[in-house]
């Protein structure tokens, strides 16, 4: 990679950051009254950990990337899963030979920039990077897989209400952290049920952030080309003008709402979109 320094990637694995351990108490009261508030922001304050892996350790926990370890497979990535010495499942993200175009793996590194920096309970963790033959990030493995394949493979029964509406709840808090809990808005532009991974108790994890923007502080939105994501969850100030903010978040979380309630796919087989689909319904009305 011309433009970007081996240095460079470990320097990002070793910023310090801000915790609980961090915070000194003068005495006992001050600490009472305190209490609260830092249970409330224990969530966001974690210290984020990763870990630099050795090619060789995800070699061999993958057996060699061998085909049946392939659990996932996207525009420029593939999924592997994979167990560490210690027993761990794991998810290697591992950017293909055929992608390895520079604006690829630029984007493959803004993802490690971006989601390296989050730490909430429905946000996808990074547990690290390898940087040795290829760019790989490395996660937790999802034992349940995806929204999409819970609510669309018929060899899964049908989710309950109980467990999609934890599955909306934990989402849309994951949402709110990405834009209002980070110290830099995070806008990750592909929300969809493929990209919300399941824990074993059904607890909803963002996750895929190679198309995600950090948003500024001081600015109201970004202007993008070219117009990336998924047909039927593109705003329309998005996929018309290129405009993307929070809103963009929102309208592919209401597309989520949609299927999760409904059941149905984003786009059905004639290529109607879900929500031109609601629109007919008769007891939707417009004020």
């Amino acid at each position: 990679m011309k433009y970007i320094r081996a240095n460079s990637l470990k320097r990002l694995f070793s910023l310090k950051r801000s915790s609980l351990q961090d915070i000194v108490f003068t005495n006992e009261e001050e600490k009472n009254n305190e209490n609260s508030k830092v249970v409330q922001e224990q969530e966001h304050s974690r210290r984020p950990s990763w870990k630099c892996f050795s090619f060789e350790e995800i070699f061999d926990a993958t057996n060699g990337f061998r085909p049946e370890n392939l659990v996932g497979k996207g525009g420029y990535a593939e999924v592997y899963k994979g167990v560490l010495g210690n027993g761990e499942e794991i998810a290697i993200k591992r950017l293909t030979k055929a992608c390895r175009d520079e604006r690829k793996e630029k984007e493959f590194l803004s993802e490690i920039g971006t989601i390296g920096h989050v730490c909430h309970a429905n946000v996808m963790s990074l547990l690290g990077c390898c940087t040795d033959n290829g760019l790989y990030l490395i996660f937790h493995f999802s034992s349940r897989g995806s929204v999409s394949s819970l609510l669309h493979d018929e060899n899964f029964p049908v989710l309950d209400w109980k467990i999609r509406y934890k599955i909306a709840i934990g989402t849309a808090r994951g949402l709110h952290y990405l834009h209002k809990g980070c110290q830099r808005r995070i806008i990750h532009r592909d929300i969809k049920s493929s990209n919300i991974l399941l824990t074993a108790d059904f607890e909803p994890l963002i996750s895929d952030f190679g198309l995600a923007k950090w948003l500024p502080s001081e600015w109201t939105h970004h202007s993008i080309a070219p117009i990336e994501g998924t047909f039927g969850h593109l705003a329309p100030e998005y996929y018309m003008h290129g405009i993307v903010d929070e809103k963009t978040d929102v309208f592919a979380f209401g597309v989520f709402l949609l299927e999760i309630i409904s059941g149905r796919k984003p786009v059905d087989g004639s290529h109607q979109s879900i929500h031109n689909w609601v629109k007919k319904l008769p007891f939707i009305y417009y004020f």
